[in-house]
Protein backbone atom coordinates (compact mmCIF):
# COMPACT_ATOMS: atom_id res chain seq x y z
CA UNK A 1 0.00 0.00 0.00
CA UNK A 2 2.54 2.43 0.89
CA UNK A 3 4.78 1.43 -2.32
CA UNK A 4 1.54 2.42 -4.29
CA UNK A 5 0.89 5.90 -2.51
CA UNK A 6 4.29 6.89 -3.12
CA UNK A 7 3.66 6.21 -6.70
CA UNK A 8 0.68 7.81 -7.00
CA UNK A 9 2.33 10.68 -5.44
CA UNK A 10 5.44 10.52 -7.40
CA UNK A 11 3.58 10.57 -10.51
CA UNK A 12 1.16 13.84 -9.19
CA UNK A 13 4.11 15.51 -8.77
CA UNK A 14 5.53 14.72 -12.13
CA UNK A 15 2.88 16.17 -13.55
CA UNK A 16 2.95 19.28 -12.00
CA UNK A 17 6.35 20.36 -12.63
CA UNK A 18 6.81 21.58 -16.57
CA UNK A 19 8.53 20.70 -18.70
CA UNK A 20 11.75 22.33 -19.22
CA UNK A 21 11.72 23.67 -22.90
CA UNK A 22 15.07 24.44 -24.77
CA UNK A 23 16.12 28.24 -24.00
CA UNK A 24 15.12 30.57 -26.42
CA UNK A 25 17.34 33.53 -27.72
CA UNK A 26 16.92 36.89 -29.65
CA UNK A 27 19.57 36.15 -32.28
CA UNK A 28 17.86 38.72 -34.89
CA UNK A 29 18.39 41.39 -32.15
CA UNK A 30 15.50 43.94 -31.77
CA UNK A 31 14.71 46.95 -33.74
CA UNK A 32 12.98 50.01 -32.90
CA UNK A 33 11.13 51.93 -35.49
CA UNK A 34 8.48 54.63 -36.31
CA UNK A 35 9.41 56.90 -32.91
CA UNK A 36 7.27 60.25 -32.76
CA UNK A 37 7.17 63.01 -29.90
CA UNK A 38 5.20 60.11 -27.87
CA UNK A 39 5.13 57.11 -29.40
CA UNK A 40 7.50 54.12 -30.45
CA UNK A 41 7.21 50.44 -32.21
CA UNK A 42 9.73 47.50 -31.05
CA UNK A 43 10.18 44.53 -32.84
CA UNK A 44 10.66 41.72 -31.30
CA UNK A 45 12.15 38.12 -32.32
CA UNK A 46 12.22 34.64 -31.09
CA UNK A 47 15.07 32.08 -32.32
CA UNK A 48 16.66 28.65 -31.39
CA UNK A 49 20.30 30.20 -31.10
CA UNK A 50 22.27 33.36 -30.40
CA UNK A 51 23.55 33.78 -33.25
CA UNK A 52 23.49 32.92 -36.98
CA UNK A 53 24.27 29.48 -38.17
CA UNK A 54 28.05 30.40 -39.65
CA UNK A 55 28.86 26.49 -39.93
CA UNK A 56 26.42 25.96 -41.96
CA UNK A 57 25.43 23.88 -45.42
CA UNK A 58 26.83 26.30 -48.63
CA UNK A 59 24.17 27.29 -51.09
CA UNK A 60 24.96 25.37 -54.64
CA UNK A 61 25.29 27.90 -57.15
CA UNK A 62 22.02 29.49 -58.41
CA UNK A 63 20.11 27.58 -55.58
CA UNK A 64 16.19 28.85 -55.37
CA UNK A 65 15.12 26.03 -53.49
CA UNK A 66 16.53 23.66 -50.67
CA UNK A 67 19.25 21.72 -51.37
CA UNK A 68 16.90 17.98 -51.49
CA UNK A 69 17.24 16.26 -47.90
CA UNK A 70 18.12 19.23 -46.09
CA UNK A 71 16.18 21.56 -43.61
CA UNK A 72 16.39 25.75 -44.28
CA UNK A 73 18.52 25.62 -40.46
CA UNK A 74 21.38 23.54 -41.99
CA UNK A 75 22.07 26.14 -44.09
CA UNK A 76 24.57 28.99 -43.88
CA UNK A 77 23.68 31.83 -41.86
CA UNK A 78 20.48 30.04 -41.34
CA UNK A 79 18.30 31.91 -37.67
CA UNK A 80 15.91 29.62 -36.86
CA UNK A 81 12.96 30.89 -35.02
CA UNK A 82 11.41 29.78 -32.05
CA UNK A 83 7.85 29.89 -30.48
CA UNK A 84 7.96 31.33 -27.11
CA UNK A 85 6.75 35.01 -25.40
CA UNK A 86 8.49 38.41 -25.03
CA UNK A 87 7.81 41.75 -23.38
CA UNK A 88 9.41 44.80 -23.45
CA UNK A 89 10.20 47.16 -20.36
CA UNK A 90 11.48 51.11 -21.15
CA UNK A 91 12.27 53.92 -18.54
CA UNK A 92 13.50 57.36 -18.61
CA UNK A 93 17.34 57.53 -18.88
CA UNK A 94 19.03 56.09 -15.43
CA UNK A 95 15.97 56.50 -13.84
CA UNK A 96 14.51 53.04 -13.28
CA UNK A 97 11.81 53.87 -10.61
CA UNK A 98 9.45 55.55 -13.39
CA UNK A 99 9.80 51.66 -14.99
CA UNK A 100 6.94 50.16 -17.34
CA UNK A 101 6.58 46.89 -18.74
CA UNK A 102 4.47 45.06 -21.59
CA UNK A 103 2.56 41.96 -20.87
CA UNK A 104 4.44 38.84 -21.76
CA UNK A 105 3.07 38.12 -25.40
CA UNK A 106 3.31 35.21 -27.49
CA UNK A 107 5.35 35.74 -30.79
CA UNK A 108 3.66 34.72 -33.79
CA UNK A 109 4.22 31.51 -34.94
CA UNK A 110 3.02 32.62 -38.80
CA UNK A 111 4.99 35.88 -39.20
CA UNK A 112 8.22 33.64 -38.60
CA UNK A 113 7.90 33.94 -34.58
CA UNK A 114 7.82 37.94 -34.78
CA UNK A 115 5.92 40.09 -32.50
CA UNK A 116 5.85 44.39 -32.94
CA UNK A 117 5.19 46.39 -29.40
CA UNK A 118 3.40 49.77 -29.90
CA UNK A 119 5.00 52.51 -27.20
CA UNK A 120 3.22 55.23 -25.85
CA UNK A 121 2.46 55.22 -22.19
CA UNK A 122 5.18 56.72 -20.24
CA UNK A 123 6.65 58.68 -23.69
CA UNK A 124 7.13 61.96 -23.86
CA UNK A 125 9.02 64.31 -26.33
CA UNK A 126 12.25 64.86 -26.27
CA UNK A 127 12.85 62.33 -23.63
CA UNK A 128 15.48 59.40 -23.89
CA UNK A 129 14.71 56.15 -22.54
CA UNK A 130 16.48 53.02 -22.18
CA UNK A 131 15.03 49.48 -22.94
CA UNK A 132 15.06 45.72 -21.68
CA UNK A 133 13.37 42.87 -23.87
CA UNK A 134 13.08 39.70 -22.20
CA UNK A 135 12.07 36.13 -23.50
CA UNK A 136 10.88 32.90 -22.83
CA UNK A 137 9.98 29.63 -24.09
CA UNK A 138 6.43 29.90 -22.28
CA UNK A 139 4.55 30.99 -19.17
CA UNK A 140 5.76 28.42 -16.96
CA UNK A 141 9.64 28.98 -18.17
CA UNK A 142 11.90 31.17 -16.69
CA UNK A 143 13.58 33.98 -18.70
CA UNK A 144 16.19 32.98 -21.59
CA UNK A 145 17.32 36.02 -23.18
CA UNK A 146 17.65 39.55 -22.48
CA UNK A 147 18.93 42.28 -24.60
CA UNK A 148 19.16 46.29 -24.21
CA UNK A 149 18.29 49.10 -25.92
CA UNK A 150 17.78 52.69 -26.44
CA UNK A 151 15.08 55.18 -27.99
CA UNK A 152 14.78 59.09 -27.94
CA UNK A 153 11.76 60.51 -28.97
CA UNK A 154 11.31 63.44 -31.29
CA UNK A 155 11.02 67.35 -29.56
CA UNK A 156 7.61 69.27 -29.46
CA UNK A 157 7.08 71.08 -32.52
CA UNK A 158 7.55 74.43 -30.73
CA UNK A 159 10.90 73.47 -29.40
CA UNK A 160 14.31 74.61 -31.28
CA UNK A 161 16.12 71.51 -30.97
CA UNK A 162 18.79 69.88 -32.82
CA UNK A 163 18.65 66.78 -34.84
CA UNK A 164 20.55 64.42 -36.42
CA UNK A 165 19.49 61.31 -39.08
CA UNK A 166 21.14 58.98 -41.26
CA UNK A 167 20.44 57.57 -44.53
CA UNK A 168 20.93 53.81 -46.39
CA UNK A 169 20.58 51.89 -49.20
CA UNK A 170 21.63 49.36 -51.48
CA UNK A 171 22.29 46.74 -48.53
CA UNK A 172 23.28 43.46 -50.43
CA UNK A 173 24.48 40.05 -48.11
CA UNK A 174 26.65 39.38 -50.90
CA UNK A 175 28.52 42.78 -50.80
CA UNK A 176 29.23 43.42 -47.67
CA UNK A 177 32.80 44.57 -46.90
CA UNK A 178 33.21 43.01 -42.87
CA UNK A 179 32.24 39.47 -44.28
CA UNK A 180 31.68 38.05 -40.14
CA UNK A 181 30.19 41.42 -38.93
CA UNK A 182 28.25 42.74 -41.86
CA UNK A 183 28.12 46.58 -43.11
CA UNK A 184 31.03 48.69 -41.89
CA UNK A 185 29.10 51.73 -42.21
CA UNK A 186 26.67 50.69 -39.02
CA UNK A 187 29.51 51.10 -36.66
CA UNK A 188 30.53 54.63 -37.95
CA UNK A 189 26.53 55.49 -38.24
CA UNK A 190 26.59 54.11 -34.67
CA UNK A 191 29.54 56.53 -33.68
CA UNK A 192 27.54 59.74 -34.66
CA UNK A 193 24.64 58.81 -32.44
CA UNK A 194 22.06 59.89 -34.94
CA UNK A 195 18.49 60.39 -33.33
CA UNK A 196 16.82 58.25 -36.14
CA UNK A 197 18.03 56.00 -39.10
CA UNK A 198 16.38 56.03 -42.37
CA UNK A 199 16.30 52.49 -44.76
CA UNK A 200 15.16 53.52 -48.17
CA UNK A 201 14.79 50.03 -49.53
CA UNK A 202 16.99 47.60 -51.25
CA UNK A 203 17.05 46.11 -47.70
CA UNK A 204 17.61 42.13 -49.06
CA UNK A 205 17.79 41.30 -52.35
CA UNK A 206 15.90 38.60 -52.83
CA UNK A 207 16.34 38.06 -56.56
CA UNK A 208 20.32 37.85 -56.34
CA UNK A 209 21.83 34.37 -56.03
CA UNK A 210 23.07 32.70 -52.41
CA UNK A 211 19.91 31.68 -52.90
CA UNK A 212 17.33 33.30 -55.49
CA UNK A 213 14.29 33.85 -53.29
CA UNK A 214 11.56 32.34 -55.01
CA UNK A 215 9.52 31.02 -52.17
CA UNK A 216 8.52 33.17 -48.81
CA UNK A 217 10.94 30.09 -46.80
CA UNK A 218 13.59 32.13 -48.80
CA UNK A 219 12.87 35.65 -48.49
CA UNK A 220 12.20 35.14 -44.83
CA UNK A 221 15.71 33.21 -44.62
CA UNK A 222 17.34 36.81 -46.31
CA UNK A 223 15.78 38.67 -43.53
CA UNK A 224 16.99 36.83 -40.91
CA UNK A 225 20.24 36.23 -41.70
CA UNK A 226 21.50 39.97 -42.32
CA UNK A 227 19.85 40.70 -39.29
CA UNK A 228 21.88 38.63 -37.18
CA UNK A 229 24.90 40.30 -38.33
CA UNK A 230 26.59 42.03 -35.17
CA UNK A 231 27.23 45.09 -36.82
CA UNK A 232 23.18 45.25 -37.80
CA UNK A 233 21.80 43.94 -34.35
CA UNK A 234 23.98 46.53 -32.30
CA UNK A 235 22.82 49.21 -34.31
CA UNK A 236 19.51 48.72 -34.45
CA UNK A 237 19.08 48.19 -30.65
CA UNK A 238 20.23 51.65 -30.55
CA UNK A 239 18.94 53.78 -33.19
CA UNK A 240 15.46 54.01 -34.32
CA UNK A 241 14.67 53.28 -37.72
CA UNK A 242 12.19 54.44 -40.50
CA UNK A 243 12.17 51.52 -42.98
CA UNK A 244 10.79 52.24 -46.44
CA UNK A 245 10.31 49.25 -49.18
CA UNK A 246 11.76 49.53 -53.19
CA UNK A 247 11.64 46.46 -55.57
CA UNK A 248 14.50 43.86 -54.70
CA UNK A 249 13.12 43.70 -51.10
CA UNK A 250 9.37 42.90 -51.86
CA UNK A 251 10.01 40.63 -55.08
CA UNK A 252 12.43 41.54 -57.73
CA UNK A 253 14.02 44.22 -59.60
CA UNK A 254 11.74 47.32 -60.87
CA UNK A 255 8.75 45.43 -59.63
CA UNK A 256 4.83 46.58 -59.70
CA UNK A 257 1.53 45.22 -58.26
CA UNK A 258 0.16 41.80 -59.31
CA UNK A 259 4.15 40.38 -60.02
CA UNK A 260 5.51 37.51 -58.68
CA UNK A 261 9.02 36.29 -58.30
CA UNK A 262 8.46 32.18 -58.51
CA UNK A 263 6.29 31.02 -55.53
CA UNK A 264 6.77 34.52 -54.07
CA UNK A 265 3.34 36.46 -54.76
CA UNK A 266 3.09 40.43 -54.46
CA UNK A 267 0.88 40.47 -51.36
CA UNK A 268 3.52 38.17 -49.64
CA UNK A 269 6.66 39.76 -50.45
CA UNK A 270 5.28 43.07 -49.19
CA UNK A 271 3.57 41.19 -46.19
CA UNK A 272 6.72 39.63 -45.25
CA UNK A 273 8.79 42.93 -45.41
CA UNK A 274 6.03 44.71 -43.00
CA UNK A 275 6.62 41.63 -40.86
CA UNK A 276 10.25 42.08 -40.63
CA UNK A 277 10.68 45.94 -40.25
CA UNK A 278 8.99 47.29 -37.31
CA UNK A 279 5.59 49.05 -39.48
CA UNK A 280 3.19 51.26 -38.71
CA UNK A 281 -0.73 51.35 -39.66
CA UNK A 282 0.21 52.99 -43.13
CA UNK A 283 3.16 52.49 -45.36
CA UNK A 284 3.43 56.31 -46.48
CA UNK A 285 4.50 58.55 -43.15
CA UNK A 286 5.99 61.99 -41.41
CA UNK A 287 8.21 62.79 -38.51
CA UNK A 288 7.85 66.18 -37.16
CA UNK A 289 11.21 66.94 -35.24
CA UNK A 290 10.83 70.29 -33.32
CA UNK A 291 10.32 73.46 -34.73
CA UNK A 292 12.80 73.65 -37.46
CA UNK A 293 12.29 70.19 -39.37
CA UNK A 294 9.94 67.68 -41.20
CA UNK A 295 10.81 64.60 -42.79
CA UNK A 296 7.92 62.43 -45.39
CA UNK A 297 8.58 58.75 -46.19
CA UNK A 298 6.50 58.06 -49.20
CA UNK A 299 6.17 54.51 -50.54
CA UNK A 300 7.09 54.21 -53.88
CA UNK A 301 6.02 50.22 -54.90
CA UNK A 302 2.80 49.85 -53.32
CA UNK A 303 0.66 51.96 -55.36
CA UNK A 304 2.32 52.50 -58.42
CA UNK A 305 1.36 51.60 -62.16
CA UNK A 306 3.58 49.67 -64.30
CA UNK A 307 6.25 50.71 -65.74
CA UNK A 308 5.68 49.76 -69.22
CA UNK A 309 2.12 51.82 -68.94
CA UNK A 310 1.99 55.06 -71.39
CA UNK A 311 2.95 58.00 -69.74
CA UNK A 312 0.24 60.96 -68.85
CA UNK A 313 -2.16 62.05 -65.79
CA UNK A 314 -2.93 58.22 -64.76
CA UNK A 315 0.55 57.09 -64.75
CA UNK A 316 1.49 57.06 -60.84
CA UNK A 317 4.54 56.28 -58.57
CA UNK A 318 2.89 56.99 -55.76
CA UNK A 319 -1.51 56.88 -55.96
CA UNK A 320 -3.81 59.32 -55.68
CA UNK A 321 -4.53 58.93 -52.09
CA UNK A 322 -0.76 59.07 -50.93
CA UNK A 323 -0.07 62.25 -53.47
CA UNK A 324 -3.19 63.73 -52.06
CA UNK A 325 -1.73 63.30 -48.94
CA UNK A 326 1.39 64.72 -49.74
CA UNK A 327 1.04 67.67 -50.60
CA UNK A 328 -1.82 69.10 -48.47
CA UNK A 329 0.62 68.22 -45.15
CA UNK A 330 3.63 69.34 -47.01
CA UNK A 331 2.08 72.73 -47.63
CA UNK A 332 0.93 73.03 -44.37
CA UNK A 333 3.69 72.22 -42.77
CA UNK A 334 5.02 75.63 -41.11
CA UNK A 335 9.08 73.25 -40.68
CA UNK A 336 12.09 75.67 -41.29
CA UNK A 337 12.94 72.37 -43.25
CA UNK A 338 11.05 69.95 -45.37
CA UNK A 339 12.98 66.86 -46.67
CA UNK A 340 11.04 64.31 -48.66
CA UNK A 341 12.68 60.86 -49.01
CA UNK A 342 12.03 58.71 -52.07
CA UNK A 343 12.75 55.46 -52.23
CA UNK A 344 14.17 56.52 -56.23
CA UNK A 345 15.19 59.54 -57.97
CA UNK A 346 13.10 62.66 -58.03
CA UNK A 347 15.74 65.41 -60.11
CA UNK A 348 18.11 62.53 -61.13
CA UNK A 349 19.95 62.74 -63.61
CA UNK A 350 19.16 58.80 -64.31
CA UNK A 351 20.80 56.31 -66.51
CA UNK A 352 18.60 56.50 -70.44
CA UNK A 353 17.64 52.84 -69.97
CA UNK A 354 16.03 53.37 -66.62
CA UNK A 355 12.28 53.47 -66.90
CA UNK A 356 11.50 53.30 -62.98
CA UNK A 357 11.30 56.36 -61.09
CA UNK A 358 10.19 60.08 -60.99
CA UNK A 359 13.59 60.75 -62.97
CA UNK A 360 12.88 58.75 -66.17
CA UNK A 361 10.64 59.44 -69.13
CA UNK A 362 8.59 56.82 -68.39
CA UNK A 363 7.18 58.42 -65.14
CA UNK A 364 8.18 62.34 -66.12
CA UNK A 365 4.62 63.57 -66.48
CA UNK A 366 4.01 62.77 -62.46
CA UNK A 367 7.61 63.73 -61.96
CA UNK A 368 7.14 67.26 -63.50
CA UNK A 369 4.18 67.60 -61.07
CA UNK A 370 5.70 66.66 -57.87
CA UNK A 371 9.38 69.23 -59.40
CA UNK A 372 6.87 71.66 -59.58
CA UNK A 373 5.15 71.70 -56.36
CA UNK A 374 8.16 70.91 -54.52
CA UNK A 375 10.23 73.80 -55.98
CA UNK A 376 7.28 75.92 -55.05
CA UNK A 377 7.42 75.06 -51.07
CA UNK A 378 10.33 77.27 -49.22
CA UNK A 379 13.22 75.04 -47.64
CA UNK A 380 12.20 71.30 -49.23
CA UNK A 381 14.77 68.85 -50.22
CA UNK A 382 14.74 65.13 -51.32
CA UNK A 383 16.75 62.51 -50.57
CA UNK A 384 16.49 59.62 -52.41
CA UNK A 385 18.13 55.91 -52.20
CA UNK A 386 18.00 53.60 -54.81
CA UNK A 387 21.07 54.89 -57.06
CA UNK A 388 24.38 52.95 -56.79
CA UNK A 389 26.51 56.05 -56.65
CA UNK A 390 26.18 59.43 -54.13
CA UNK A 391 25.08 62.66 -56.00
CA UNK A 392 23.80 66.08 -54.71
CA UNK A 393 21.71 67.12 -58.44
CA UNK A 394 19.95 70.92 -59.11
CA UNK A 395 17.10 70.54 -61.30
CA UNK A 396 17.90 73.00 -63.88
CA UNK A 397 14.33 73.71 -64.48
CA UNK A 398 13.11 74.28 -61.12
CA UNK A 399 16.28 74.47 -58.76
CA UNK A 400 14.97 71.27 -56.37
CA UNK A 401 17.72 70.04 -54.84
CA UNK A 402 17.94 66.34 -54.39
CA UNK A 403 20.96 63.93 -52.47
CA UNK A 404 21.34 60.59 -53.36
CA UNK A 405 22.38 58.55 -50.64
CA UNK A 406 24.54 56.00 -52.37
CA UNK A 407 25.05 51.97 -51.79
CA UNK A 408 26.15 50.52 -48.39
CA UNK A 409 29.32 49.68 -49.71
CA UNK A 410 32.22 50.39 -51.95
CA UNK A 411 31.56 47.02 -53.74
CA UNK A 412 27.71 47.89 -54.15
CA UNK A 413 28.86 51.20 -56.24
CA UNK A 414 28.55 51.04 -59.95
CA UNK A 415 26.46 51.53 -62.83
CA UNK A 416 27.57 55.19 -63.27
CA UNK A 417 30.84 57.05 -64.23
CA UNK A 418 32.34 60.24 -63.36
CA UNK A 419 32.33 61.02 -66.80
CA UNK A 420 28.69 61.46 -67.16
CA UNK A 421 28.86 64.47 -64.79
CA UNK A 422 26.11 66.91 -66.00
CA UNK A 423 25.16 70.60 -65.15
CA UNK A 424 22.32 69.53 -63.14
CA UNK A 425 25.45 67.98 -61.00
CA UNK A 426 26.94 69.63 -58.15
CA UNK A 427 28.40 66.70 -56.53
CA UNK A 428 29.08 63.21 -58.23
CA UNK A 429 30.78 60.28 -56.56
CA UNK A 430 30.86 56.51 -57.66
CA UNK A 431 31.66 55.07 -53.93
CA UNK A 432 29.52 53.51 -51.27
CA UNK A 433 28.95 54.70 -47.98
CA UNK A 434 25.76 56.44 -46.33
CA UNK A 435 24.39 60.26 -45.60
CA UNK A 436 23.79 62.09 -42.92
CA UNK A 437 21.84 64.79 -42.45
CA UNK A 438 22.07 66.99 -39.50
CA UNK A 439 20.13 69.92 -37.99
CA UNK A 440 22.03 72.52 -36.55
CA UNK A 441 22.07 76.33 -35.11
CA UNK A 442 24.50 78.85 -34.85
CA UNK A 443 23.53 82.16 -32.88
CA UNK A 444 20.17 81.09 -32.53
CA UNK A 445 19.99 80.58 -36.57
CA UNK A 446 18.43 77.00 -38.21
CA UNK A 447 20.44 74.88 -40.48
CA UNK A 448 20.39 71.91 -42.57
CA UNK A 449 23.77 70.22 -42.87
CA UNK A 450 23.95 67.51 -45.58
CA UNK A 451 26.96 65.34 -45.29
CA UNK A 452 28.10 62.90 -47.85
CA UNK A 453 30.05 59.62 -45.91
CA UNK A 454 32.45 57.20 -46.87
CA UNK A 455 32.35 53.48 -45.78
CA UNK A 456 34.40 54.55 -43.13
CA UNK A 457 32.22 57.46 -41.77
CA UNK A 458 34.71 60.15 -43.34
CA UNK A 459 32.92 63.55 -44.89
CA UNK A 460 33.19 63.22 -49.03
CA UNK A 461 31.03 66.50 -49.32
CA UNK A 462 29.49 68.93 -47.65
CA UNK A 463 26.46 70.80 -48.34
CA UNK A 464 24.57 73.22 -45.88
CA UNK A 465 21.53 74.91 -45.95
CA UNK A 466 20.29 78.07 -44.56
CA UNK A 467 16.44 79.19 -44.22
CA UNK A 468 14.87 80.15 -47.31
CA UNK A 469 12.17 82.99 -47.85
CA UNK A 470 8.71 81.79 -49.39
CA UNK A 471 9.27 81.52 -53.16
Amino acid sequence: MHTLLALTLALALQESVPEALPPVCLGDGIKIGEVTDRSAIVWVRLTTSPERNTAGLAWPEGADALPEGHTLSEMVDAVPGAGGEVRVSWWPEGDEVGRRSTAWVAVDRSRDDTHQFQLSEGLAPGGRYDLLVEGRGGEDQAVSCRLEGTLRTAPAADMAAPGRFTVVTGQSYLRRDDAERGHRIYGHMLALDPDFFVHTGDVVYHDKPGPFAKSPALARYKWNRIYAMPLQRDFHARVPSWFMTDDHDVLKNDCWPGQSYGDLSWDEGLAIYREQTPAGRKPYRRVRWGKDLEVWFMEGREFRSPNRMEDGPEKSIWGAEQKAWFKETFAASDATFRVLVSSTPIVGPDRSSKKDNHANAAFRHEGDELRGFLASQPGAYVICGDRHWQYVSEDPATGLREYSCGPTTDKHAGGFSQKNRSDAHRYLKVRGGFLEVSLQYEGGEPALAFRHRAVDGSVLHEDVRPPERAR
